[in-house]
This record gives C-alpha cells, structure tokens and sequence, in this order.
C-alpha cells in the first residue's frame, strides 16, 4: 500500500491541512474552516472521509473540523484533555486510530499549547511513514509558545524543546515531518524555512535540535514579535465547536445605503489593489486589498463589535474576502457594493512616490516618514531619520504623529502601507504612500539604512491572552 499526503494550503494565514489516503479512506488534519476545499478533493479521488484529526485547539483559525466530521459521520480526533463542548474522540498519548488500511499514533507534544499532539502516520504494516506535526516541529523553527500570555511562555519554551526531541529521537531520519503552521504563519516562534522536510534535515538546521534547552528558550522568547489580535477570538471558538458557515452572496448595497452604514462609523472596507485605491477612493473607507494578508491584518486591527462593509468593482473580491473573513470568525457583514467607486460620491486620490524619493524629503521640516513594520523587521534593517509605529498599533497611536506634516509611510512590500495610509487619512492626516518593497529601498545609495540596531521605540508588552 503506498499512502498519498495531499496538502490544503491556506497562504493568507501562513497554514496547511493535509489529505492523507490509502485510495480509498481519507484522513484530514488541521482543516480550515471553509470545508469546501477538503470535499472536492474527497470528490476528485473518490475518497471517504474516515477520519478528522485537530493537532491542537487553534489560536489562528475557526476549525472546520467539527462540521466536516458531522457532515460525513466520520471520527473527529482531538485532545483528551482538551475542555471542548462537543462529542469527540478523545484522543491520549500512544492511542492508535486506525481509518481504513492505514493508522495514526497520537504523541503528546506540548509547546505550542500545553494539550498539543502530533501524530504518526503508520501504513498497513504498522510502520511510521510521516508525521503531522501541527505547531510542535515546523520547518526549520517550532510553533511559538506564548499564545497563553507570557506567564506560560518559558516553560512552554522548554517543553517545546522536549516535544522535538522526542519526535526526533523516535523516528528515523528518513521520515517526512507535515507541520500545519509556518508558511508565514504568527504562530510560528522564528522564520520558518523550505516547504518540506524530514527528521534527518531538522536535525541538521532546527535551533531546537542543535541547541541546550536554556539557549533554546532564551533566544526563541527574545525573538517573539507582536502576533495578531484576532487570536484571542479563535481558542474560544474552537473550544465551543463552530458552525457551517454561509458563503452565499451578500446583500448589495445601494449607494445611499453604504454612505449611510459609513456615517454610522461601520467599517467600509475596499478591497482592491492598494494602487486602485490610490487612485479614487472614498474617504473614510479602508483599504485592505484582498490580493494581500487580508485576514491576518484585517483581523488584527478590525474591532469585531464593528459593522462591516465591503466594496470592490469586481465581485470575485468580495467573494474571496468572504471566504477569509470566515476562517477568523467573521460570518456575514452588513452587506456589500460591487461597481465604480466614483459612484459613491466624490473621492480622494493618494500619492504614490517609490523609495529613490524619500532621499530629497528626509530632511525637509514639512515630511516625516513613517515605518510600520513590525519591530522585529525594524531592528534587523530600517531608513535612518525615519519614524516607526508598527501598523497593528497605530490606531491607538495616531496622536503621536506629527498634525502639520505630511507622512509618508512605507513597510515591508506596500500592503500594510495601503492600510496605513487609509487609516492616517481618515484621521485627518495628509499622506503620502511609497508603494514599493522595502529591498528598493536597500538600492537607494543616498539612503542611510541602520543594520542590526535595536528600536528604541517602546513597545508595551502584549497581555493578551489565547484559549488554547
């Protein structure tokens, strides 16, 4: 019997689900939420599903594990001691479950969480033949460990260290490692590297298998960046068990309907290219072009008390924001307009200018310029002279931005630029937006780039909280 692996990527959160099949019986691992994806692959190679198995509780999606299981009576494997509000199987460390002529061994390994499992992959001769390592070892990294708030976060460190030495050291280096985070996932501690791996090779290249447990934990907590607020959203509802989801059409709106919703401080929410956007858009409307991280950084910031609209001239964008929206726990906003936005009312036009302007502006007294990476992306290389407000807080940090200049703003490749632009302008500021990757600005010779300084910028520490 040769089993395939299939995998289900989702690049807007940085995660993979996984198909494992013998040709006939399916597993699936770590499904996200629209379950759409998993049945037409079911459908394609005339699969039944035997099996869904969750790696942990998740702090950065709403699962579609519970659905997809109900749906076609199969098995729904998660954690023993995970305090969940549905009828599972319940699953201990060294349980074998066997669906169709294949079997998996769960293998307690927290770190990530303190319930996390991995799970062995064993064919039909009972030996090992990969293993679904969810958010223990990654490629290259491990899950980061302070998604439970940083009272838990150096003994989950060390316990995460452990966790992958226990995977290496009962599986041969031949075997194949499936982890779901770190494909540009915040729920990965460092960067992850490659998209696929085996024992063998983290063991040559994973800080965790090169080095002691207090080296591990130290330098993994002090390369902890800021990571997305939606999280706290994500545990509880996992916990309770989310429902189907509707990704039917929205309402559309009319225009007096959507200035309306606007002037009741709802959140308008253009959806296309932040160049479009540059171009006409309607002010106190925010970008968040759905070609980028869309739900990563629009979860972040979005309060999800708030009314949501959203507006696009193409309805494939609103369709595609939908399917995003659900899988951090958004389900149906308010409605949606698909056409010109001209149409709308009169709109406002944002400059575009690229890196090899910023030079002659640096000192001028009327310009400030604005970085909103992350501070981590900050310390290793920024613009010298510049500003810096990490986008996920600069809502709450408008004020510190000088009224009477103009801020050009830049970041790692213009997306979260885009969303910052927007929300400085609807703050009555006037913006500028350098819509170029940051590595233009590496090109620029009369640009002084500070290299591996630290930020002095303070950054208060994150008390959020994750149910794990």
């Amino acid at each position: 019997m040769s089993l395939k692996i299939l995998n289900i990527d989702t690049p807007t959160l940085g995660d993979r689900g996984y198909i494992a099949h013998d040709g006939a019986t399916a597993l699936v691992v770590d499904p996200q939420r629209d379950i759409d994806r998993v049945e037409e692959i079911l459908q394609v190679h005339g699969l039944e599903l035997g099996a869904v198995v969750e790696t942990h509780i998740h702090n950065d999606y709403v699962s579609g594990g519970l659905v997809l299981a109900q749906k076609y009576g199969s098995q729904y494997i998660t954690n023993a001691a995970d305090p969940v509000e549905f009828d599972r199987v319940a699953a201990n460390d060294l349980d074998e479950f066997v669906i169709g002529d294949f079997a998996i061994k769960a293998l307690h390994t927290p770190g990530h969480t303190f319930t996390h499992l991995s799970y062995i992959l064993l064919n039909n001769s009972g030996t090992p033949a990969g293993i679904f390592t969810g958010g223990s070892l990654l490629h290259g990294s491990t899950g980061r460990p302070d998604l439970l708030g940083p009272d838990h976060a150096a003994s989950l460190a060390a316990l995460q260290h452990n966790s992958v030495h226990r995977i290496a050291e009962l599986l041969h280096d031949d075997i194949p490692i499936f982890p779901t985070h770190g494909f540009g996932s915040f729920c990965a501690a460092t960067a992850t590297s490659g998209s696929a791996s085996n024992i063998g090779d983290e063991k040559k290249f994973n800080p965790a298998l090169q080095q002691s447990v207090e080296r591990f934990v130290s330098e993994t907590l002090a390369s902890l960046d800021a990571f997305p607020a939606y999280y706290k959203h994500m545990g509880p509802r996992n916990h309770a068990g989310a429902a189907a989801i509707d990704l039917s059409e929205l309402s559309r709106l009319s225009t007096a309907e959507v200035i309306k919703l606007l002037e009741s401080n709802a959140w308008l929410v253009d959806l296309r290219d932040k160049a479009d956007w540059a171009n006409a858009h309607l002010p106190g409307s925010v970008n968040f072009g759905v070609n980028g991280s869309f739900a990563t950084y629009f979860g972040w910031l979005f309060d999800y008390e708030n009314q949501l609209v959203l507006i696009s001239d193409q309805a494939a964008d609103i369709s595609e924001a939908q399917r995003e929206l659900v899988r951090i726990g958004i389900d149906r906003p308010a409605g949606s307009y698909v056409g010109d936005v001209e149409s709308l009312g009169a709109v406002k036009t944002t400059k575009l200018v690229n890196f090899a302007d910023v030079p002659a502006v640096l000192a001028k007294p009327e310009i400030a310029v604005l970085d909103v990476r992350r501070k981590g992306e900050r310390d290793a290389s920024h613009i010298a002279g510049t500003l810096h407000i990490p986008l996920h807080e600069i809502q709450n940090r408008i004020g510190e931005l000088p009224k009477a200049k103009t801020i050009w703003v830049h970041c790692a490749g213009a997306y979260r630029a885009a969303i910052a632009a927007s929300l400085l302008e609807n703050a009555g500021l006037s913006v500028v937006m350098i819509n170029e990757p940051y590595e233009k600005a590496l090109l620029v010779a009369d640009l002084e780039i500070v290299a591996g300084a630290i930020d002095q910028t303070p950054v208060a520490p994150s008390d959020t909280k994750v149910t794990a």
